[in-house]
């Protein structure tokens, strides 16, 4: 785990005890740090039992704390830690901001920061997977794998690949990327901001944080991707800003779990930034053919008799979807759950893609009204019934694709549990077509 001088004979309070929020204080009670650790789930308390002090910080008089460490998942817009805090001149951080005080005790080293609505965790894995192509020692944390407090630092020369999702941004201040990217920017969780132009901007800090000789990579799907690179553009040497262009990587047909345009510019990205770190093509082409794709995401779960089954799991809004359904001519597309809209507008463009739909869950009856006038819809409504009816219809040289445009939530616990339960159906049902559905979440 990552010890620092920095946090010793410091107070610290940490709200929130799930994995990132228990390595907070591991990281804090190893460096010397006093913690005092609150959860409202009493297991979750257990675990810091008689090495912090558990008391809950909204209860508390936080005079001389050196912060309060939250979850990501804390809503700050809601949530009454933050004026609590406040009232104290205490700051709120998160993880990655005590990471980011850490860094000056820790051998020398770089930093990847990667953002965007889509995209984030196949080019953050991708950046990880090229660097280690190039023997560079490499650690990948954040919003993806374990936390990166948790894990042994580098030694000198390494790089820290970071996905960072706007909380996270949110909640650190001292966080300074060697090399920062934004994929892209779509509408996603408003519900904690004030409007799309507030979830931009938080996106846009992580760029404010660099220092003006850091490197600064976007790419070019959006206008709003694209005003904020103009923004940073005027405020630092121009050979350290790249807007990719996607267009301009030849050999997308040798890279298997790269495929679709969604892919063809996280490939962009990723090259932009190893190229960054100074690693070269030979190196980054043969790591782009080697590169095996995230679980629930593109990802191949099987192919039987000519037809190819993808797992798109993570897909849980229709601006993650639709460049799902341009990666493939013919697609049965398995969609629905718990809605985060009421349309499909991002999808429309790549509807010509589509054999025919099956909806499921909470989801399903809307967006079978919204595309039974252009294509054939089958109402499935669970997950199982969905695999069946398309392993019925599809031929050979078609694709059965769960790309859900939607939350998990309505069947699943989460989406991994989704795609795990697609994953199983599919398998029992190419073995047996008669077979039962898998027990499990949803199934």
């Amino acid at each position: 785990m990552i010890v620092s001088p920095a946090f010793s004979g410091k107070r610290y309070a940490v709200l929130g005890l799930a994995r990132s929020g228990l390595t907070s204080v591991e990281t804090l009670l190893e460096s010397g740090a006093d913690v005092v650790a609150w959860d409202a789930r009493e297991e979750a308390r257990a675990a810091c039992d008689g090495r912090a002090t558990l008391a809950d910080p909204l209860a508390m008089d936080l005079t001389g704390f050196a912060g309060v460490v939250v979850s990501p998942g804390v809503p700050l817009n809601r949530h009454p830690i933050g004026p609590h805090a406040a009232s104290f001149g205490v700051p709120v951080i998160g993880d990655i901001e005590l990471f980011a005080l850490a860094r000056p005790s820790l051998p020398t080293h770089r930093v990847v920061g990667i953002t965007g609505t889509n995209g984030k965790s196949t080019t953050t894995a991708l950046v990880h997977h090229l660097i280690k192509a190039a023997g560079i020692p490499t650690r990948m944390g954040g919003n993806i794998g374990l936390p990166v407090l948790g894990q042994d630092p580098l030694p000198e020369g390494g790089v820290y690949v970071l996905e960072l999702s706007s909380y996270q941004i949110d909640l650190t201040y001292s966080l300074q990327a060697d090399v920062a990217a934004l994929i892209n920017l779509s509408p996603d969780h408003l519900d904690r901001y004030d409007g799309f132009d507030a979830y931009a901007a938080s996106k846009a800090r992580l760029f404010a944080l660099q220092r003006a000789e850091q490197h600064a990579v976007f790419g070019r799907g959006d206008p709003h991707t694209l005003r904020i690179a103009g923004e940073v553009s005027g405020s630092r040497p121009g050979d350290l800003v790249q807007i990719v262009d996607p267009n301009a990587i030849a050999g997308q047909a040798a890279w298997p779990s790269l495929q679709g345009p969604h892919n063809l510019q996280n490939a962009a990205i990723a090259i932009a930034i190893v190229s960054a770190l100074g690693i070269g093509e030979d190196v980054w082409r043969k790591g782009l053919e080697s590169f095996v794709g995230l679980p629930h995401r593109m990802e191949r779960v099987a192919e039987a008799g000519g037809v190819l089954f993808i797992n798109d799991s993570k897909a849980t809004n229709p601006a993650s979807t639709a460049p799902a359904l341009g990666a493939f001519p013919r697609i049965h597309w398995i969609l629905g759950g718990l809605p985060k809209g009421d349309d499909l507008d991002e999808c429309a463009p790549y509807f010509e893609h589509v054999v025919q739909a099956y909806t499921i869950g909470e989801a399903g009856p809307r967006f079978a009204e919204i595309l039974d006038p252009i294509m054939p819809v089958q109402r499935s409504e669970m997950l199982c019934d969905a695999v069946r009816h398309a392993m019925d219809a599809a031929k050979p040289g078609e694709v059965i694709m769960l790309s859900p445009a939607c939350a998990s939530f309505d069947q699943f616990r989460n989406f991994e549990a989704r795609g795990d339960s697609f994953r199983q159906i599919v398998e029992a049902l190419i073995a047996d077509r008669d077979a039962p559905c898998p027990t499990g979440d949803g199934a």
